[in-house]
C-alpha cells in the first residue's frame, strides 16, 4: 500500500498540530514566553527552517530568526513571520500559522527549484500576546530599534522579571538594542494570520488582504476599599471594592456598547482578600480598548476611566490607574496591499481588502519597514480559543497565495 502525497495545505496542518503540542497541560494551547514550552517548540520550528533553507539563530530577545544565504550576505531582505506565544488556552493556530506558512511556502518554492532574487528572514516572535509579562511586541521593537529597556523590569506572576527570563532562556537583554535592523537593508515585513474574525467566512473567501491594523491601549485598574466581616458591617457605608469595581465594568461595556468603530474588553479580575464572608477590601482588574480611529478610542477611553474615578469617589474608594501598553493603528503599505492581491487573483482567489480589528507584530515593525498582512479564513471567526480553526484547502489557497507573491516580488517597484 502506498502513501498517499499530502497536499501543502495537509502537511502544513500537521505541522501545525505537531507545535500545539508543546503546550502547558488544559484545554487549547497555553505556550508563554520563555516557557519550556517555547525552547520546546523552537526545536520544532528549527527543523522546518532548515528544510527551507534557513539557518536558524536565537537572537537576544528571544526570537528564532531564519536566514537564507542573500540574508546572511547582507543583500536587501524581505522580513516573514509572526509570534509563537498564546494566551491561555488558546489556539493552535493564532501566531503559529504566521510562522509555518511562509516556511512551507519557502520548502515549496526550494523543490520546485525556483530562487528567489533577495534576502529572506523568517521570524518566530517570542512574546506577542503579553500573557506572562503584561509588556508586548518584545521581539518586533527590538527590530525596530524601538524596544524600551524598561520593559526589562516587567514581572511576571511568580515576580520574575523579564530580563531575568530572558536571560535563564538564553536570550542578552544588553544585546537587544544592537539588534535594530537598517531600514535601508529592509524590503519590507510581511505576516499571515488568521483573520480572527467573521467576514471571510461570510464572503465565503479563502483569504484576504489587510488594509490596516487597529490601535490598541491597555491599563491596569486597582479599586481599593475596607475589608470588614461581611456579617457584621453594616450596608450603608460599606467600602466594597468589588462592588464599585463591577459599576465600573458596567459603565466600560455601556461606553463600548454606545460607541461605533470601538471595542475592548475587561479581561482580567483580582479580588483581595478573595475570602467567602469578607468584605472585598482591594480589585485589579485590566482594561483593553482598540479602535481603527485614535480620536476614538482616546474619547472613549477618556469618558471610561473619567466615569470610573466619579464612581469611586461615590463610594468613598480609592482609584488607581496605570497605562501598561499603547499603539497607534498603522496602514499597511499601499505596494504590499496591491502585490498581496495581485497573487490572490493569480491564483484564482477573491482578493478582500478588510481591516484588521487585532494589533499583530506589524504595529512595532511599521517604525522599521512598509508592512502587509494576509489574512486566512478561520471557521465561526473563532480565535483565542481551544476551538480555533482552519481548513486543509485554505491552508492550502495561502500557501499558494504567498509563494506566488514570494515569486513576483523581485518585479514589484517597492
Amino acid at each position: 500500500m502506498t502513501t498517499p502525497i499530502l497536499t501543502l495545505g495537509q502537511t502544513l496542518l500537521q505541522r501545525l498540530d505537531e507545535a500545539a503540542r508543546h503546550s502547558e497541560p488544559g484545554p487549547g494551547v497555553t505556550r508563554l514566553f520563555c516557557s519550556d514550552e517555547h525552547r520546546a517548540v523552537l526545536e520544532v520550528i528549527k527543523e522546518w527552517m532548515s528544510k527551507a533553507g534557513l539557518t536558524a539563530e536565537l537572537d537576544a530577545s528571544g526570537t528564532l530568526v531564519g536566514r537564507n544565504e542573500r540574508a546572511r550576505a547582507g543583500e536587501k531582505t524581505l522580513i516573514m513571520g509572526s509570534h509563537q506565544d498564546t494566551v491561555v488556552e488558546g489556539g493552535k493556530y493564532d501566531g503559529m500559522l504566521g510562522v509555518a506558512l511562509p516556511l512551507m511556502a519557502l520548502q515549496a518554492l526550494k523543490e520546485e527549484g525556483v530562487e528567489l532574487p533577495y534576502g529572506i528572514e523568517v521570524v518566530a516572535f517570542g512574546d506577542e500576546e503579553g500573557t506572562r509579562f503584561q509588556s508586548t511586541l518584545i521581539g518586533s521593537r527590538a527590530l525596530a530599534g524601538t524596544f524600551d529597556p524598561a520593559s526589562l523590569e516587567a514581572r511576571d506572576a511568580e515576580s520574575v522579571s523579564l530580563g531575568q527570563a530572558l536571560e535563564a532562556f538564553g536570550g542578552d537583554p544588553e544585546a537587544i538594542p544592537g539588534l535594530a535592523r537598517d531600514p535601508d537593508s529592509i524590503l519590507g515585513f510581511v505576516e499571515v494570520h488568521i483573520e480572527q474574525g467573521p467576514v471571510l467566512e461570510q464572503r465565503d473567501h479563502a483569504v484576504g488582504v489587510v488594509t490596516a491594523l487597529t490601535g490598541i491601549e491597555r491599563h491596569r485598574l486597582i479599586v481599593t476599599g475596607k475589608a470588614g466581616h461581611a456579617g457584621t458591617t453594616p450596608m450603608p457605608g460599606r467600602r466594597d471594592a468589588l462592588v464599585g469595581a463591577a459599576e465600573m465594568i458596567v459603565e466600560v461595556d455601556r461606553v463600548l456598547n454606545a460607541t461605533d468603530d470601538f471595542v475592548g474588553v475587561v479581561g482580567k479580575l483580582e479580588v483581595r482578600p478573595n475570602a467567602v464572608n469578607v468584605i472585598p477590601a482591594a480589585v485589579e482588574f485590566t482594561l483593553e480598548l482598540r479602535s481603527p480611529d485614535a480620536e476614538v478610542r482616546r474619547h472613549g477611553r477618556d469618558g471610561i476611566l473619567a466615569a470610573c474615578r466619579r464612581l469611586a469617589a461615590a463610594r468613598g474608594l480609592e482609584l488607581d490607574i496605570e497605562l501598561t501598553y499603547e499603539a497607534e493603528a498603522v496602514d499597511c503599505a499601499d505596494w504590499l496591499v496591491d502585490a498581496l492581491e495581485d497573487a490572490c487573483r493569480a491564483c484564482e482567489e477573491p482578493a478582500e481588502r478588510l481591516f484588521s480589528g487585532a494589533g499583530h507584530d506589524g504595529l512595532a515593525m511599521c517604525d522599521l519597514t512598509d508592512i502587509g498582512m494576509l489574512f486566512v479564513r478561520c471557521t465561526d471567526g473563532l480565535s483565542h480559543h481551544p476551538d480555533e480553526a482552519i481548513s486543509a484547502s485554505d491552508a492550502e489557497a495561502a500557501t499558494r497565495v504567498l509563494m506566488r507573491f514570494l515569486a513576483e516580488l523581485g518585479k514589484c517597484p517597492g
